[in-house]
């Protein structure tokens, strides 16, 4: 019959490293789930952007005539944001 060793109170009280339980936490990621997802991201700024361009120049009459607080600067601006915003999710994802 064979002794079993307990082991040491010592070797128990110590923490695990950050970094171990970071790389056993993160998974497995294969390249095309990368590609896909990181693409789609980028795809959905394109779309995003050239849209929510293009509704703005056929509202454009319509929202200047009810004299708006936010002008056409801003909403384009908000639009170019979402759409950098997405963008940068797509980078991060094809390269983290």
């Amino acid at each position: 019959m064979a002794k079993d060793e307990m082991p040491k109170i010592t070797t128990l009280d110590k923490p695990e490293k950050l970094e171990d339980l970071l790389r056993a936490d993160r998974g497995d990621d294969c390249l095309p789930c990368r590609v896909v997802g990181g693409g789609a991201f980028l795809g959905l700024a394109a779309y995003s952007y050239l849209s929510g361009q293009s509704q703005l120049e056929k509202q454009q009459a319509v929202i200047m005539a009810k004299n708006p607080f936010f002008g056409m600067r801003s909403r384009r601006m908000g639009i170019t944001g979402i759409s950098l915003g997405l963008a940068w999710l797509g980078l991060y994802r094809l390269f983290k």
